[in-house]
């Protein structure tokens, strides 16, 4: 199946590079490219593609602003956004991963792992390691230390999601959790699934960020 993708980026070279090199990779198509967030947003809502990559910083529209539209707009399954930035540890990832994005990555990323990054955030899966998404987010959550009882509401999880969630928290795999908790992987991947559900968030990233917020997974540095 063909990976249809939006390129957004206010910077034509860089635009025109990504694009290009997408157009050449096999099971990847280019439906549109964008200048701007409030374009972005327009392309995707009407090519409704799989796979965005969203510049953070662009005119008119940022990159998080434009992927909190697309998300909230988008009917039925919304497209697998891919922030693009020039910083690799910043707030702007961790509220991008917020917001709902699948993940991130740097502009000098090399060529092959962008199109890797782009048929495995099609296929539901998350952009970055588990490992590397935590230490993201505990380098911003070092300077915004949630006090145990923060937005995420975790409630309604059963006391086997919770143990999940934990573990998602601190960056294990599936296969990981499930070789801790003594589970079956597809097991672990149904847990995390009803997870996402009922937390209503749309990515790994989200659930990860939702564990920090709400206490229930604290930086390394504050353990």
């Amino acid at each position: 199946m063909t990976i249809r993708v939006v390129v957004a980026d206010d910077q034509p070279l860089v635009r025109a590079g990504l694009a290009g090199l997408l157009k050449a990779a096999p099971g990847i198509e280019v439906v549109a490219e964008a200048a701007n967030g409030v374009d972005a947003v327009a392309s995707a809502t009407a090519t409704r593609p799989d796979v965005v990559l969203m510049d953070v910083r662009m005119p008119e529209l940022d990159g998080i602003s434009a992927t909190r539209r697309i998300l909230s707009q988008a009917p039925g399954r919304p497209p697998r956004i891919i922030i693009l930035t020039t910083f690799d540890i910043s707030e702007y990832v961790y509220t991008s991963l917020r917001e709902g994005a699948a993940g991130f990555l740097l502009k000098d990323t090399p060529a092959d792992r962008i199109i890797a990054a782009v048929h495995a955030v099609a296929a539901g899966d998350v952009l970055l390691s588990p490992r590397i998404t935590r230490r993201l987010i505990e380098s911003f959550a070092r300077h915004h230390r949630p006090a145990g009882s923060g937005s995420a509401d975790l409630g309604a999880l059963t006391g086997r999601e919770t143990e999940v969630l934990h573990l998602v928290g601190y960056g294990l795999s599936n296969t990981e959790i499930a070789e801790r908790l003594t589970l079956s992987a597809e097991t672990v991947k149904t847990h995390v699934k009803r997870i996402m559900g009922k937390l209503r968030v749309t990515s790994r990233a989200q659930a990860v960020v939702a564990a920090y917020e709400s206490g229930l997974v604290v930086p390394s540095s504050a353990e």
